[in-house]
């Protein structure tokens, strides 16, 4: 018996949905009753459209519609990355042949040399450079051995030098047949591959780590 009460209650819900649903106007949608999820209202990107009248008056909310919600940062103002506050300023180094040789002069990580780093870094370096750079840094990753790109320079050899700078400036401008990684990667995680870079460049060996894992201080580094 109950069963068929739920079942005569729900056909006459039904229907009576239909029936107002329904209109003889042939341009007329009917009762609507969720708008919302096939025709959704037209709104401005980047216009604010103000608060709700029912928290404010509806002479505040006006104020606050048709303004431009994205406005230009204020002068002299830089954007914040929210990592370190290092990371938060502008590369200061243009890309220009004198810049390179100039970020190789000054330019140093403001990075710990740490485990955690170096192996972020390795990791890094496995997903966006090893292609062409191989695993261990010796040009010969998949693109050098196909024939795509010839005369990729080894870390441990050519490039032994190379100074951290250098290194920062071409992964985030770019050099020669390499393009810019600054929009894939972090300044952070750019950092980190530089500091892997300089384990390839001492033929893999690692450093000295204390407790911490933090590198430990030789002694010509504590003299200097």
């Amino acid at each position: 018996m109950m069963h068929k009460t739920i079942q005569y209650i729900t056909l006459v819900i039904v229907a009576f949905a239909i029936m107002t649903s329904c209109t003889t106007d042939p341009n007329s949608p009917g009762v609507e009753y969720m708008p919302d999820m096939y025709r959704s209202p037209a709104i401005e990107a980047y216009v604010d459209y103000g608060e709700d009248p029912y928290y404010v008056t509806e002479e505040v909310a006006v104020s606050q519609r048709n303004q431009q919600s994205a406005r230009q940062p204020v002068a002299g103002t830089i954007a914040f990355h929210g990592e370190d506050k290092a990371f938060s300023l502008p590369y200061a180094y243009p890309n220009t042949p004198e810049g390179y040789e100039m970020a190789g002069k000054e330019n140093r990580s403001p990075l710990p040399t740490t485990l955690e780093n170096i192996e972020a870094g390795a990791l890094s370096f496995g997903l966006m450079c090893s292609h062409c750079h191989g695993e261990t840094g010796k040009g010969d990753g998949a693109i050098s051995k196909n024939g795509h790109i010839l005369g990729i320079p080894d870390f441990s050899a050519k490039l032994k030098d190379l100074p951290e700078g250098k290194m920062y400036h071409t992964l985030m401008y770019g050099k020669g047949l390499m393009g810019s990684h600054a929009s894939q990667i972090s300044p952070k995680g750019l950092w980190q591959i530089v500091q892997y870079i300089k384990v390839m460049q001492n033929g893999g060996e690692m450093p000295s780590f204390d407790e911490n894992g933090v590198e430990a201080m030789t002694e010509n580094q504590n003299n200097n």
